[in-house]
C-alpha cells in the first residue's frame, strides 16, 4: 500500500469525485488497473464513505433550512460518547454527528424544511434522550463556502468608468 499514492488520489477525488479512472491515471502517471485497484480497496477499507454532490438549494425551489445543534451530555459510565452519538446519528433528521472539544459536547447537523420542523425535533427527539443535558439551536441563514467550494461568484462591477 503506497500511502503517498493513497493521499494524491483522495486529494483528486475529494475535488471532484466524478474524474474517471482514465484522468485519474493519466494526472498520477500510473496505469487505470492501479487507480480502481487503490479505490476499491480504500472503499473497501473505509477510508473513502461515499460520494456526494454538493448542492446549492437556495438556487432551487425546495425549501431547506440547515440547523447546527450544539448539545451537551453526560456522557455513561464504561460507554463514554460513542452510544449517545449512535442514538442521535440513527434518527434520519441528523445529517452529520461531530464530537465536539469546548464548552459542548456534540455538534449535530440537521435539515429541514421550516424552524419548526427542526425546532420539533429538537425538543421532541433530541433534547429528551436519555444523557442529555442542554441544547443550543442555530439556524444557518447563508452558505458562502461548503466543502470547500464558494458557494456564490464574487460579483463583478460591470459599469463603465466614466472620467472628467
Amino acid at each position: 500500500m503506497n500511502m503517498e499514492l493513497r493521499e494524491s488520489i483522495l486529494k483528486l477525488i475529494e475535488k471532484n469525485s466524478r474524474l474517471d479512472l482514465k484522468d485519474l491515471a493519466i494526472m498520477l502517471d500510473i496505469s487505470e488497473a492501479d487507480v480502481a485497484n487503490e479505490i476499491a480497496d480504500m472503499e473497501k477499507e473505509h477510508v473513502i464513505c461515499g460520494y456526494h454532490t454538493l448542492i446549492d438549494w437556495e438556487k432551487t425551489s425546495k425549501d431547506q433550512l440547515t440547523a447546527m445543534i450544539e448539545v451537551k451530555v453526560t456522557p455513561q459510565r464504561g460507554q463514554g460518547f460513542d452510544m449517545i452519538a449512535e442514538r442521535i446519528y440513527n434518527f434520519p433528521e441528523v445529517k452529520a454527528v461531530y464530537l465536539m472539544s469546548g464548552g459542548y459536547d456534540f455538534m449535530v447537523m440537521l435539515e429541514g424544511k421550516t424552524m419548526k420542523e427542526i425546532s420539533l425535533f429538537t425538543s421532541s427527539k433530541l433534547a429528551p434522550l436519555e444523557s442529555v443535558v442542554s441544547t443550543v439551536t442555530h439556524f444557518v441563514l447563508k452558505k458562502y463556502k461548503d466543502h470547500g467550494t464558494i458557494l456564490e461568484a464574487k460579483k463583478v462591477d460591470k459599469r463603465q468608468v466614466v472620467t472628467p
